[in-house]
């Protein structure tokens, strides 16, 4: 046992402070986390658009047949609750009275709110908490607290976590049973980067956590009342002066990406392999995401692209001004696109290399794409389905009109169609692959030697010895 670490008391149960990162679309599931409950930490179902199974077990495709995107909306939202509570209930048979079972949620994914609703009133007494992050969820203190379960915000800052605090979370209190701390910098998926941080530059987490801490105690919320360090975690002798700290209070540790490689994580053999190939500075933070924010992913060949569509943009203006002084005859039609005389002959040189296809951004730029991008671009944006609650790809929004008002913006891509095919066996070189910067350690780590893939009990028991 790593020296100092203890259990913690969670939803009325002796508990190791270890929490499995929920990761959708369908990388953490009910065998993962029921899994991890039983090795007495907290596990985690993921929430997002969740697997539902037909009689004989099998994985029920989601597949949308309305027409319009409002009423593919619905048709999501019912396939996510639906999912959700088979997920959670076959997560508790597994983990036997054994740790608890937490459910994550996106606040930003399409419905947060209805499918928040749905899950917890069908899985009364199975559910411990909800952790829930990409956003700021106001309301989830209201929603946990109505079924009394308890809720942890994942927040990127103390700042962040203070707005929550004063606007909605000091009403339920009670039902806070923990902050999870996700570092910006060194966490895999979305997470809470500022317009006022830069990317480039990560900064040291323990000042940033220990802000949090002070937030916490000007609120009045006891030292007992853990913060959840998540991103960058994976031995935990590497965090042995954060432990028994009382300059922070009560700590635990979220793991996201080891649990990736374990033999109940449900995710294709295809990335399990991947993962063990990564090096240092393979995953990459970006800003490609439909939603808006930050997040990291392994550099593969579908984030290249995106990076090299984006390298292959020019400003235009619809009117001779400035030093647009050149009509644009590449890649577009019609005479109302101007341009700079180099912007001119940049989008030629693209044209020639079979990048034939101008598409305006909503920022006034061309990206130039080919034709079979293009094609897929309009038909991924026509098929949307409303996964979140605004779309930059393709200008969804949830509200009256559907529509956030803008121009759809073709440097993104529908998060839901490849984070549905990479966790069902799609192509890991032409999907997102969500990962956490430190995921080089699965070949640098002895434990996995010789190809080993741990068990989740396997992979508890080894943390819990501090590697």
């Amino acid at each position: 046992m790593f020296k100092g670490l203890t259990p913690i008391n969670y939803n009325g149960r002796e508990v190791w402070p270890l929490v499995e990162g929920g990761k959708g679309v369908a990388a953490t599931n009910h065998a993962s986390a029921g899994a991890w409950a039983a090795a007495g930490g907290i596990g985690t179902v993921s929430a997002v658009n969740a697997d539902s199974y037909d009689a004989d077990g099998k994985i029920i495709p989601q597949i949308y047949s309305a027409l319009t995107r409002r009423e593919r909306h619905e048709e999501l939202i019912q396939y996510a609750i639906d999912g959700a509570v088979q997920q959670v209930r076959r997560a508790w048979d597994i983990a036997g009275g054994k740790g608890a079972i937490n459910i994550n949620v996106l606040w930003e994914m399409g419905g947060a709110q209805r499918v928040l609703h749905g899950v917890l009133e069908r899985t009364r007494g199975m559910v411990a908490g909800v952790t829930c992050g990409a956003g700021m969820p106001y309301k989830l203190s209201e929603i946990a607290a109505s079924y009394e379960v308890n809720y942890l915000p994942i927040i990127s800052s103390a700042r962040a976590f203070r707005a929550l605090w004063k606007r909605a979370y000091s009403k339920a209190a009670e039902w806070l049973a923990a902050v999870v701390y996700e570092d910006p910098w060194l966490a895999g998926g979305h997470n809470g980067l500022s317009n006022a941080e830069d990317p480039r530059v990560p900064q040291d987490p323990y000042p940033r956590v220990k802000a949090l801490r002070d937030t916490m105690r000007e609120g009045g919320i006891p030292d007992s009342v853990p913060i959840v360090m998540a991103g960058g975690v994976w031995y935990l002798r590497d965090w042995n002066d954060w432990i028994d700290n009382p300059e922070l209070g009560a700590i635990a540790f979220q793991f996201g990406t080891r649990p990736l490689l374990t033999k109940e994580s449900p995710i294709p053999e295809a990335w399990k392999e991947k993962l063990t190939q990564i090096d240092e500075g393979d995953v990459l933070l970006h800003r490609f995401s439909p939603t808006g924010f930050y997040s990291s992913a392994v550099r593969n060949p579908f984030l290249r692209n995106l990076e090299a569509r984006t390298e292959r943009q020019i400003a235009f203006s619809t009117q001779l001004a400035g030093d647009h002084t050149h009509q644009l005859d590449a890649g577009v039609k019609g005479k109302n696109f101007w341009v700079t005389r180099n912007d001119l002959l940049r989008a030629r040189q693209w044209v020639g290399e079979g990048f034939t296809e101008a598409l305006k951004t909503p920022d006034n730029t061309l990206v130039f794409v080919t034709a079979e991008e293009k094609h897929t671009i309009r038909k991924d944006q026509s098929d949307c389905m409303g996964c979140l609650s605004q779309c930059a790809f393709s200008s969804w929004m949830d509200s009256e009109t559907n529509s956030t008002g803008r121009l759809a913006d073709p440097r993104s891509f529908c998060i839901q169609k490849t984070l549905q095919d990479i966790a069902h066996g799609g192509d890991i070189d032409q999907n997102l692959m969500f990962a956490g910067h430190a995921a080089y350690q699965f070949k640098r780590d002895p434990f996995y030697s010789n190809g080993f893939v741990p068990t989740v009990k396997q992979l508890v028991d080894r943390i819990l010895t501090g590697d």
